[in-house]
């Protein structure tokens, strides 16, 4: 799959999960401790997240990682 693809399939699940949980971009970047454009940037799929933001984010949205990376 292209870099790319998988960065938008990823970036769509955390949107998904975090649409699901009621949370605003803001709001899961504070859980997350990283800055709310960095969330926007993820889920548009237009950052290379790395492994460390990626625990950040599934642990801020109580799920494990591999739930985010399911279907990539």
């Amino acid at each position: 799959m292209e870099k790319r693809m998988i960065s938008v399939s990823f970036g769509n699940a955390v949107k998904k999960r975090r649409k699901a949980l009621a949370l605003s971009q803001e709001q899961l970047a504070e859980k997350a401790k990283l800055h709310r454009t960095y969330i926007g940037m993820i889920e548009r799929g237009e950052k290379n997240i790395t492994l460390t933001n990626i625990e950040k984010i599934a642990l801020a949205l109580g799920c494990a990682i591999s739930e985010l990376m399911e279907g990539l």
